[in-house]
């Protein structure tokens, strides 16, 4: 079997794994943040409300998720909008291939599905939210090698190196790196979010992206396997784990801005969702609770806000349709 390029082995892998396992929730191999608490949901909620209502309040927006798991996230959004933002007409939109999946959504969303983002309407503004989606897209790796930089790729389990890279891909700084070092590129989350950002300056709206990641240009290897809920070599069992890789926030903003968008962020997780207001959310919650169920609300926000948890790690990217105005928490235009 000759090498496949990593991008191709992990797009195979993840086709498999959510056609086939249960990944979210205790019984699964990670949990995310709208399984943590309804909280996280709500405040998303109250962020699209407050934008949408500085935008001109349009009466129909196309309400979007990029892989939306179980829909959690997506139905406490709704909930949250139908309280606050009642004249809104949303339209929703779930970008997501796996039929079990789509299955499981469909208990909880009056929806339509797509495989991709490009046959999502353009009739009115869109609002698109995209947590944890962008860690889970095909990675391409280059490892520096003693002869110049390789494409990485899979063969039987293991890293096959035999595919010479054109250096001028990686950021000229980091080109005379030491042999072994891994320079990493989404090719795959960069097109998409040019092709969002092309429908903000087209149609207005609004874009909110929340993973695990960092600002680039960096070298390091990222990827990383969970199966069984635990830390899995990557390689080992591709279409039985959950692969993913830590998001590069600067590219990803920067291939927004050259398609036209607006770029805000990144900001902390934790920050965002205290500046939305999850403080008072959780206080409100907690005042009709149980002293058990008390616990459980404060130790959610400390999950997703503590920078020891996921509220450092996790960052949150916004882009905005020219003319629309600054989402709330995020304090400048960042390109």
């Amino acid at each position: 079997m000759s090498a496949v390029p990593l991008a191709r082995a992990m797009a195979l892998a993840a086709d498999r794994y959510y056609a086939t396992r249960e990944p979210f929730g205790a019984s699964g191999d990670f949990v995310t943040a709208p399984e943590i608490s309804q909280m996280f949901g709500e405040v998303i909620g109250a962020w699209v409300a407050d934008l949408w209502q500085r935008a001109g309040s349009p009466p129909d927006v196309l309400l979007v998720e990029l892989g939306p798991g179980r829909g959690t996230l997506m139905a406490d959004v709704l909930r949250t909008l139908a309280k606050v933002a009642p004249a809104m007409r949303a339209e929703v939109h779930l970008v997501e291939r796996s039929a079990r999946l789509r299955a499981e959504q469909a208990q909880k969303l009056q929806a339509t599905w797509h495989d991709m983002l490009d046959s999502v309407p353009t009739h009115a503004p869109i609002v698109c939210l995209a947590n944890e989606f962008f860690d889970a897209l095909p990675l391409t790796q280059f490892e520096r090698t003693d002869t110049g930089w390789a494409l990485r790729a899979v063969q039987a389990g293991a890293w096959d190196l035999s595919l010479q890279a054109n250096a001028a891909i990686i950021p000229e700084p980091l080109r005379n790196a030491p042999p072994g070092a891994v320079y990493e590129r989404n090719f795959a989350g960069e097109a998409l979010v040019a092709g969002l950002a092309r429908r903000l300056a087209a149609q207005g709206g609004a874009a909110l992206v929340i993973d695990y990641g960092y600002s680039g240009p960096a070298l390091g290897d990222t990827l990383q396997a969970i199966r069984h809920g635990a830390f899995a070599p990557p390689l080992a069992h591709m279409g039985e784990a959950d692969l993913s890789a830590h998001v590069d926030f600067a590219a990803l903003g920067a291939a927004a801005a050259r398609a036209g968008a607006e770029v805000f962020g990144p900001v902390d997780q934790g920050a965002l969702l205290m500046a939305l207001g999850i403080r008072a959310r959780a206080d409100a919650l907690k005042a009709l609770a149980s002293a058990e169920r008390r616990a459980e609300i404060e130790a959610a926000v400390v999950r997703l806000t503590s920078a020891g948890a996921m509220g450092r790690l996790f960052k949150a990217l916004a882009l905005v349709a020219p003319g629309w105005p600054r989402p709330a928490g995020f304090s400048m235009v960042n390109i």
